[in-house]
């Protein structure tokens, strides 16, 4: 390959890793409130913890996957955990991919009909035929769709918390408050929301190991991860200028903007969609991609399949369905999280 194709697939493939993890829980907020904002300025310390763990899973993943030559997650899990232990994880994670697909759909008409006021299956439909579409033009439909939108949302979430911030300024005493987000402890934390964030991109990542390069999987991991690191870091920050306030708001990011403009609710109604939209394409490759390779005919038809079967799911309410699936997403994380810290190393000090 060319430096100029290098340089283009490097470009997609961290747009991917990032789009993987900017879901509709982090574009409103609420993700960022309950697992940093809440522990003050500590909780810059656990961004900081966060945005190294990113860094090195995002590259680890992608290395293992081009090492492993792996067209899909299930080789980089067998490799993690074995075949037993991989086959469990691996049957777990269709399911899980399957239910975030049904929750993001789902989240897409609550987003239409709550912001807009129009229909909530007008969003669904939209949605929904823009992910078949992806799926229909297989895996460089996936990192396409991620180069035109990760970039848009991920600077709209940075563009609303820096205005945020411009206009209020940082507290000038330090916000110290009582540890009362997610995990009893800044560390803690900042570990489970790395773990939970990890369920996705790994099915997404693992399927590019015959794509890359060693070289250039390593470099998209750590920029992809440094880039959300910084992300979650500005927006902790923003959350914090407005603390305690915008611990009181379902979606802490509207209220800032609402600070800062009335005229920025229409622009944050397209954030949220947008991550919903690309959080929705990554799970629907991540289970396609499992099932049959991504240039095939069978690729398409699990991935349209998974797309209709869902559907069913998208009549049920859009919070209830974030209580009762993300769990699973938590403790799947945790468990594959520590397999990636631990296992290879292992390896490397046997070797």
């Amino acid at each position: 390959m060319t430096k100029t194709n290098d340089l283009w697939l490097l470009v997609r493939l961290v747009a991917t890793y990032v789009g993987a993890v900017i879901g509709a829980g982090f574009a409103s907020g609420q993700e960022i409130l309950q697992f940093f904002i809440l522990y003050g300025y500590q909780g810059l310390l656990g961004t900081a913890l966060a945005s190294i763990l990113f860094a090195y899973l995002g590259a680890l993943v992608l290395y293992l996957s081009v090492k492993l030559r792996a067209g899909s997650y299930q080789e980089v899990l067998n490799y993690l955990m074995g075949s037993w232990a991989g086959r469990f994880m691996d049957i777990l994670s269709l399911f899980m991919l399957a239910g975030g697909l049904g929750v993001m759909l789902a989240g897409s008409g609550a987003v239409v009909e709550e912001y807009l006021g129009i229909s909530r299956w007008i969003g669904i439909g939209i949605s929904l035929g823009i992910v078949i579409t992806v799926i229909f033009h297989g895996l460089q439909g996936l990192l396409t769709i991620n180069v035109i939108l990760v970039p848009v949302k991920l600077l709209g979430v940075c563009l609303i918390a820096s205005l945020a911030l411009a206009y209020h300024g940082l507290p000038e005493q330090l916000v110290i408050v009582p540890s009362q987000g997610i995990g009893g402890h800044w560390w803690g934390s900042s570990i489970l929301y790395v773990s939970f964030n990890m369920v996705v991109p790994l099915a997404v990542l693992a399927s590019m190991g015959r794509y890359t390069t060693k070289k250039i999987a390593i470099y998209a991991g750590i920029l992809g991860g440094l880039a959300l690191g910084g992300a979650v870091t500005l927006v902790t920050l923003a959350g914090l200028a407005f603390y305690p306030a915008v611990t009181e708001y379902e979606v802490p990011m509207l209220y800032l903007a609402s600070q800062v403009s009335v005229y920025l609710r229409p622009l944050f109604a397209l954030l949220i969609w947008l991550a919903i939209l690309t959080t929705a394409v990554a799970n629907a490759h991540g289970f396609a991609s499992r099932l049959a390779p991504t240039s095939g005919r069978w690729y398409r038809i699990y991935g349209i399949a998974v797309c209709l079967l869902v559907l069913p799911l998208t009549s049920l309410n859009f919070s209830s369905l974030v209580k009762s699936v993300y769990p699973l997403f938590g403790y799947a994380g945790l468990v594959m999280l520590t397999a990636l810290l631990v296992v290879p190393v292992g390896k490397s000090l046997r070797r």
